[in-house]
This record gives C-alpha cells, structure tokens and sequence, in this order.
C-alpha cells in the first residue's frame, strides 16, 4: 500500500521478455460511481507518463540475464492504476489493477518481474498490503524478489529460498526502520513460477487463487488469529489473542503472520505458507489480491469474473471495479495472470519444425 504522495510510485516491472502496456480508463458508468463514493467534485481524469531505466544485478552470475524495469509514473486524484504485460512468445499475461477507493491513503503495492536463469525463464508476481502506514510494502515492492534472485539456492531449492528471503527481507526492514518511530507492516502474497513449476508463498491475509478447469482453488491460506494452528503458535511464544472488533495478536493487530510490526514481532513472524504446483493444460489463470478485494468477492466470484475476460488487464480492473461496487472500504489491488496453452502448443510445433529442418 501507498501513501497518497506516493502513488506515483506505483510500478510494475517487466523485463526483456516482456511488454508493458500503458492502463486504460475505467468505464463511464464506474467513473460515475467512483465520483458518487468518494465525492470527488471534478471529472476523471487519469494521466499516465512512462519511462525506462535499465536495472543490471552486479552480483548475479554470469549465466543470469540483466533485468530490464519498465517504470509507470501515475498523477491522478486518486483513481485508478491499470497496465499489463505480455511475454514474446504468447505463453504468459498479466494484468494488474490498483485502485485507493474509500481510504484516505493508498498502502497497496505490487510487483511484476521477469528474467531468465540458466536459460529458464522466471516470472514473478506480488501484491504487498501495507497496514500502519505504506513504508514496509514499498520496501517489499523494492527489494523482496531482487533478494530472491539473489539466493544461491533459488533454482536448485525454490520453496527454501522463499522462505529464508522473506524472513530476511523483515529483518532487513527492521534493521533500516530502527532509528524511526514507524512500526508499520505489510502483507505478502507471492508467485514464483519457473519453467512450468508454480511457487505461491504467503504471509498475512493477502490471498492467491488458481482457476484450474473453471474450479477456483485457493493457493494460500489467510493468516488470522483466531486460525487454531496460528493461535496455538501464538499462545506458545507468550502472545495472546483477543477480541476487539474481530480477533487480534495482542488486541493491536488483525493478522497472525506479516513483515514489520516490531513490537509484535516475537508473535507476528514473516515465515511464509507456501504451496507448488506443476502447471498443466488444466490450470487457466491466477489471481493475487489485497484483501480489498477478499472481503467482498469470494474466490469462486473472482474466478468467475476473471474468467469472462479475454485480457488479463480487463480482468484485474473488473475484479477491482466489483470489489468497490459491492462495498469495500479498503485499497484494492489486483494482479490477474493467464496461462495461454494455445500458444504454448504452437510454440511446440514450431520448434519441431524448426528441429526437422
């Protein structure tokens, strides 16, 4: 999540194998309401101004590719953020859609990543929902998947380097907030895909869904307090959970699992869940969102509403659109990625023709 100074920091990064295009306007009858909601008293208006920086990785290894960022700066008064990116072969879309609403300040970041390793290609995708203030899902947004790729274990044990990157970025975080008198924290929800392997990791109340065969499959699991594992966890470190509104760690906090919030570190780990898959024919599209969008629109919705969309931008501004319609009072961020198998099996041919010749 962003401060509202710093929505021009919204950003999604693609890299040599990628394509950004620039985010359209809502839909008339959605401006209308957006106007109605937040009493806006002047006609949208949304500007987009891109440009690029080349970002190479010193301390990568030679048989690593340098990493292109494409770099989208926002002004606007408070609306929308949409974009997409398309990889050169067809294989893998992406969509993302990133909208304040009802909040007074925007803590909601997100990152799309791409690069090859060992000429395997490596795509990444997160959505980062900061509470108490924005300061910790920007730094997440900075460095979480450039650490990741920086693990010497990345392509030869996936699932460890995950998990030692994330609880090393929070005490990374931490040690760079020490002389500050923020404590804020932030969510994770992640997904690494490499070659055809699929890696979603968690932390907070975040959430990644999958449409495997028109059925929405959840690939994480909301940390909350009141979850019996999470406070038995809790409860054995010394903490302990309360009612105060809905259930808290310590009576402070709404989540059981997030970077940050120091004080209530010794409960509150940033260890993530993390679950795998190989994908298949099967597996059509994911959708990674802040919980903006959760509360209002169950995951079999989300996934049906993704599903109804050629273009993953159109559905990840559909599902963000839905979101504020049916009532959420949060930030709302959405990132939709398409599996494209139709090409994948044209890609095949090809090579078989190119091989024969």
């Amino acid at each position: 999540m962003v401060c509202t100074s710093c929505i021009r920091s919204v950003i999604v990064q693609a890299a040599h194998i990628g394509i950004f295009t620039r985010g359209r306007l809502p839909s008339p009858s959605f401006a209308r309401a957006l106007h109605s909601g937040l009493a806006l008293n002047r006609p949208w208006k949304c500007k987009v101004r891109t440009s690029s920086k080349m970002m190479v990785d010193t301390g990568a290894m030679e048989n690593r590719e340098a990493v292109v960022d494409m770099m989208a700066e926002k002004e606007d008064d408070g609306g929308i953020a949409s974009g997409g990116w398309k990889s050169e072969d067809g294989k893998l879309s992406c969509g993302y859609s990133s909208f304040r609403g009802k909040r007074v300040t925007m803590e909601d970041f997100y990152d799309i990543k791409t690069s090859k390793i060992d000429g395997e290609t490596i795509c990444m995708f997160g959505i980062f929902d900061g509470h108490g203030g924005s300061r910790a899902a920007e730094y997440l947004k900075e460095h979480l998947f450039d650490n990741l790729m920086k693990h010497p274990q990345f392509m030869t044990d996936t699932k460890l380097a995950i998990s030692e990157t994330y609880q090393q970025t929070d005490v990374e975080f931490l040690e760079s907030e020490r002389d500050t008198f923020r404590d804020d924290g932030s969510t994770a929800s992640t997904a690494v895909l490499v070659g055809s392997h699929l890696y979603v990791a968690n932390v907070g109340d975040s959430r990644t869904v999958i449409s495997k065969a028109g059925k929405a499959i959840p690939l994480s699991e909301d940390h909350k307090p009141n979850r019996s594992d999470e406070r038995k966890r809790i409860e054995n470190a010394g903490g302990v959970v309360m009612w105060a509104g809905t259930w808290r760690v310590g009576g402070v906090l709404a989540m059981s699992r997030a970077f940050g919030n120091r004080m209530l570190k010794q409960f509150v780990v940033a260890e993530p869940e993390i679950q795998d898959q190989e994908i298949d024919e099967e597996f059509e599209l994911l959708v990674l969102a802040s919980d903006g969008l959760w509360d209002v629109v169950p995951n079999e919705d989300a996934v049906s509403l993704a599903r109804g969309e050629e273009e993953p931008e159109a559905a990840a501004r559909k599902l963000t659109e839905a979101a504020f319609t049916r009532g959420s009072a949060d930030n709302i961020t959405c990132v939709v990625v398409k599996f494209n198998h139709d090409q994948i099996g044209s890609s095949l041919v090809e090579d078989q023709r190119q091989n024969s010749d």
